[in-house]
């Protein structure tokens, strides 16, 4: 019986801790593994040998940590370049030393293109004792092959709920105004998208949809003539038709060569002052709360977090388990249920799962009512957390 290491990379969520949780858990129910380790920032550290030691873990810890926000092992950028030979040979030499059996990483879609190269090179170089396994985690839920991913479904609620609070908000006033308000999504507009649940969206702008400046600017003037006011949301992957971001501030150095976007907002906003469709608009950043709000946690949500750690633990228990993904499908019937599946982690890698086509209305009206009953199961259920002092209780994190 050999050892197992747990790790997370890339964005974090309110409920990728649940995922590691389920792991521990499982280990303790059924002790595949006779250590189970957790790796401090993921590839990054684990190429340093920053490991510590989860095995033994109380279940009032492992309770709390599945209310911690955030990556409580530390998370990473880091690119494992197939070509970078010295990089395999280190982390395979920690995996021998620490006699570690499977390795289970935590992420998106890049993380998922690491868990393909690590089995890829022990396949090819016929090392059969360390296997890799993918747990799925982003708000942006753009991982295919899964019906949705974890922290999406809590991302959504929390938007959701801004959405309705700030819609209260500026309405109590009669002065003209229109109300912006930003959320993650680079590539794909499930979390803009999400916020229709809330009923107040005039305006919905999605990667998916080429920006039209003219077509924007004559929309909210109608909507603002009509109501005196224009709620609108939109996403900070926004493209213009030449594929130019709306959003101020482009850069590539998140570590994979993706864009770091924010300000898509704030363009819209001097949008609209600029050419005096309307006389007032704020805007509302939803930033990094929307995927560490841990009071809007969705029991749905974390629960399926916790038991894809599970599931994850209890495949792995085949010695021929490697270089897989676990995965969520919806199961038949009218009552929403998941089943949890497995699938090659090089499905998953590089790709990205956009908000169909079929699902936006026309004229940036928002989404279709099949879309809204896609996510609405997914922000159900309020789980009960434990407080202290009257605030939240987190476990320290581990790389502190």
């Amino acid at each position: 019986m050999g050892n197992c290491l747990v790790a997370q990379s890339g964005g974090p969520s309110s409920v990728i801790n649940a995922t590691i949780a389920g792991i521990v858990k499982a280990n303790q129910l059924n002790p595949l593994y006779k250590k189970v380790y957790g790796g401090l920032h993921g590839i990054e550290g684990i190429l340093k040998e920053m490991l510590v030691d989860l095995t033994d873990m109380s279940s009032e810890e492992n309770r709390i940590l599945r209310q911690t926000p955030a990556s409580a092992l530390g998370s990473c950028r880091y690119k494992l370049k197939r070509d970078n030979i010295a990089d395999f040979e280190k982390l395979f030499a920690v995996l021998d030393k620490y006699e570690i059996d499977t390795m289970f990483y935590t992420g998106g879609n890049d993380s998922m293109d690491t868990v393909f190269a690590l089995s890829e090179y022990a396949e090819k170089h016929g090392i059969k004792n360390h296997r890799f396994v993918g747990c799925p985690k982003t708000i942006d839920n753009d991982l295919v092959e899964t019906d949705h991913c974890p922290g999406f479904g809590s991302a959504a609620k929390f938007i959701n709920i801004t959405v309705n609070t700030t819609w209260l908000d500026y309405n109590v006033y009669t002065r003209e105004e229109v109300f912006i308000v930003e959320t993650m999504g680079r590539d794909a507009g499930w979390l803009a998208a999400s916020s229709c649940l809330s009923g107040k969206v005039d305006i919905l702008l999605l990667p998916e949809v080429p920006f039209d400046k003219a077509a924007f600017l004559s929309k909210v003037k109608e909507i603002v003539k009509a109501n005196n006011k224009c709620f609108i949301v939109v996403s900070e992957g926004v493209r213009y038709p030449d594929g130019e971001y709306l959003a101020a501030g482009e850069a590539k150095n998140d570590g994979f060569g993706h864009a770091v976007l924010g300000g898509a907002g704030n363009a819209l906003k001097s949008m609209i002052l600029d050419n005096g469709v309307a006389s007032r608009a704020k805007v509302q950043d939803l930033s990094t709360a929307q995927r560490c709000a841990i009071h809007a946690q969705s029991l749905t949500d974390v629960e399926e977090s916790f038991n894809l750690g599970m599931s994850a633990h209890m495949r792995s228990g085949d010695p021929a388990f490697s270089g897989y993904m676990v995965a969520t499908r919806r199961g038949p019937g009218a009552t929403y249920n998941v089943e949890y599946f497995a699938v090659e982690a090089s499905k998953v890698a590089n790709h990205v799962k956009k908000f169909p086509a079929a699902w936006i209305l026309p004229d940036m009206a928002g989404i279709t009512a099949e879309a809204l009953a896609y996510i609405k199961p997914l922000i159900i259920g309020e789980p009960t957390l434990i407080y202290k002092d009257g605030l939240p209780v987190y476990v320290s994190p581990y790389y502190k």
